[in-house]
């Protein structure tokens, strides 16, 4: 056995095989959180354009009300020029349509930022996984030698 204090090679090889098996798990994990991200910011981006659409119609208005999966109900509109908005805890608060665009708008920045720091780390475990897995397909094929 080669011992120098350290790991032998075969022991390396088995560390390092667990570690690239961790790298899966955690890309796994990264991609369905992106996944919910885009999908969370698709919403807010439908929820925009639902206020803009309807804060140019006139009052007391008939309208098709969309309500997910591409189903509409007819609905009447009343005042289009609050929102009621989440603040969290299930809780709305009342705002202008201004003021309820600029909310949504400043979620949507921090959903992107979020998506980019997720993509980038993702990025980076997969160069490190794949590096590791090169120097590892190496070390075996030395040992077989």
């Amino acid at each position: 056995m080669d011992q120098r204090g350290s790991m032998t090679k075969e022991e390396e090889i088995t560390r390092n095989l667990t570690l690239i098996e961790y790298y899966k798990q955690q890309l796994e994990s990264i991609e369905m959180q992106l996944q919910y991200l885009q999908s969370t910011l698709m919403e807010y981006q439908r929820a925009k354009m639902t206020v803009e659409h309807l804060s140019a119609v006139n009052d007391n208005s008939d309208i098709l009300l969309p309500i997910g999966a591409g189903t509409f109900v007819n609905a009447s509109l009343k005042n289009a020029s609050n929102v009621l908005i989440g603040v969290g805890a299930g809780i709305v608060i009342e705002k202008t349509v201004d003021e309820a665009l600029g909310k949504l708008d400043e979620r949507m920045q921090r959903i992107q930022e979020n998506l980019e720091k997720m993509a980038s780390l993702g990025q980076k475990i997969q160069s490190d996984a794949e590096d590791l897995s090169r120097k590892t397909q190496q070390m075996m094929e030395e040992t077989q030698r």
